[in-house]
């Protein structure tokens, strides 16, 4: 049985992929300090191919003495966006790049290692994006992405998926993501106010990470040493493009622009995913039915905190 290691499993991804992965018959070990006291995995703890490990993955010593025991390695741990990273960029290099060098130090030749990176790595451009497309990292979150991801890439091991602006529901619930912060705001507030509404990104779907992780364990040796791009190519939306999808479901959603406001978010770019999709993979969920979906998992989170929300 193939043995995978996903350090922050715990988290909006990983407790996405932890399961899809057992489901597919892996054995999965989760190794997190719950930063978050977050629960996601308590559904698991019967299935006998998991494993939790309860320590930090900057705990390096014991990163080192435990990387040989696994066919695949998925470093999940991040400090995850521009303000978490700038209030601690000594954190936020230990998490996202050095516990990546310490990874592929420590690698033989014969182990796996698929690593999640991010399209913040471009910033801003108005072409269309590729992977050949030159790095402008706008934020310190960036900037530890792309020094993680030009670490793999010169060291001739691994994989590095730049993931575009993830969606839909997970057991470790994120509302801060562009798509499920705008249908929070719609069921909560009836209405959003935009920021330079042309803004352009791509999207993909949470399990369709699940699913890109698990396609690159299997073509593992014709992606190797390589970047892909993963995302939705027909949804490549504006924030004002983006809105209008959640109004044509929610149409009592109110949609304003202020055009004297700037946002601290300069992210703005056209993705092309074609590269992945050569190699025979297919995203599976669309951006429609995860904002229905999403309807229905805050319906749960509105039962549970016990609130009142105005498009629901």
């Amino acid at each position: 049985m193939v043995k995978v290691l996903i350090t922050g499993g715990a988290g909006y991804l990983g407790s996405t992929l932890t399961h899809y992965l057992l489901d597919k018959g892996y054995e999965v070990d989760v190794l997190d300090n719950l930063m978050y006291e977050q629960t996601s995995l308590l559904h698991l703890c019967s299935h006998e191919n998991f494993r939790f490990i309860n320590k930090d993955v900057t705990d390096f010593e014991l990163l080192k003495s435990i990387i040989s025991d696994y066919d695949v390695i998925i470093p999940l741990a991040a400090i995850v966006g521009g303000p978490a990273c700038d209030a601690n960029k000594e954190l936020a290099t230990k998490i996202n790049f050095e516990q990546i060098k310490c990874i592929v130090d420590n690698l033989r030749d014969d182990q796996k290692l698929i690593m999640p990176n991010t399209n913040s790595q471009y910033g801003s451009s108005k072409d269309v994006i590729t992977e050949e497309s030159p790095f402008n990292p706008l934020s310190h979150y960036a900037v530890t992405k792309c020094d993680a991801e030009n670490y793999i890439m010169n060291s001739e091991r691994g994989i590095c998926l730049r993931l575009a602006t993830v969606f839909g529901s997970s057991s470790r619930m994120r509302t801060d993501l562009l798509v499920n912060d705008f249908v929070h705001k719609a069921i909560v507030d009836g209405y959003i106010v935009l920021f330079e509404s042309h803004f352009k990104r791509n999207y993909i779907h949470v399990r369709d990470i699940a699913r890109t992780f698990l396609f690159a364990i299997k073509n593992y040796d014709r992606m190797r040493g390589d970047v892909f791009n993963v995302g939705l190519s027909d949804s490549n939306l504006s924030k004002l493009e983006l809105a209008q999808c959640i109004k044509n479901i929610i149409p009592n959603f109110v949609i304003k622009e202020d055009d004297y406001k700037t946002d601290f978010d300069n992210r703005d770019y056209i993705v092309s995913n074609k590269k992945l999709e050569s190699l025979g993979w297919k995203p599976k969920y669309t951006i429609q039915e995860g904002i229905l979906e999403l309807l229905y998992a805050y319906k749960m989170i509105i039962k549970h905190n016990n609130r009142n929300f105005t498009n629901l």
